[in-house]
């Protein structure tokens, strides 16, 4: 079954990438109106949301919030203008800026959906059970959550480096691909993010702690009662 595509764009035209996913084999479903979006998520099962932003007034901050909403667990895309600030806009997974040819979007919107057939990686420490594969975590054998693309890398992360401090800047390169660190909101939703689905108490976390000045440290309770005794 081919991938369901959702392409938010401002208009139709020329600048659609929709006949591109087609011919590549994907199945895709073109609104243009946040509205559409969210009726067309509802309806129908959605496997990655391309958000063109490049051609409207705005750059869709709050659209992508409420497709992250409504979505939780789907990538997204988000494509920008060349002169469009991206303030405000945490909730995606990949930013994209105009012009750049529909080969290097397939190649985007294939990192962020593997293959069926590629094997579950499994990556465990302590009861914190991360499939990768299929996106998602499981804590105490209490069922699975599921994660975006940039939680799953960002566990994982973590889990592949526990009781070590990680400043915000390796997280940035590491995760987001990039060294800019000037607005860190989005890191910061993550970080919120993952220790709701993790902490017993996200409020007052004891998996995942802040190093003040220092970054973050992951260290699983229960290793950390072992290593005590």
């Amino acid at each position: 079954m081919a991938a369901s595509i959702l392409i938010v764009e401002g208009k139709a035209g020329e600048h659609s990438f929709a006949l591109a996913l087609e011919k590549a084999g994907y199945q895709a479903h073109v609104v243009h109106t946040g509205a559409s979006a969210l009726s067309t998520i509802a309806q129908s099962p959605i496997h990655l949301i391309v958000f063109d932003a490049a051609y409207m007034r705005t750059n869709g901050a709050r659209t992508c919030h409420r497709l992250r909403r409504a979505a939780e667990a789907t990538p997204i895309i988000h494509i920008r203008g060349q002169q469009q600030s991206m303030d405000n806009v945490v909730e995606v997974d990949v930013f994209m800026q105009r012009p750049f040819t529909p080969r290097k979007l397939l190649n985007r919107i294939r990192a962020l959906l593997p293959a069926d057939e590629i094997k579950e990686e499994v990556v465990r420490y302590g009861s914190i059970c991360l499939y990768r594969t299929k996106r998602s975590v499981e804590v105490n054998g209490q069922g699975e959550n599921q994660l975006t693309p940039k939680l799953t890398l960002l566990l994982e992360e973590f889990i592949r480096h526990p009781n070590e401090v990680i400043s915000r800047r390796q997280l940035m390169q590491n995760v987001w691909d990039t060294d800019y660190i000037g607005d860190t909101r989005t890191l910061d939703v993550h970080i919120r993010w993952m220790r709701e689905l993790i902490e017993d108490d996200p409020a007052h976390p004891v998996i995942l702690r802040t190093i003040r000045n220092k970054g973050y440290i992951f260290c699983h309770p229960s290793f950390a009662a072992h290593n005590s005794k």
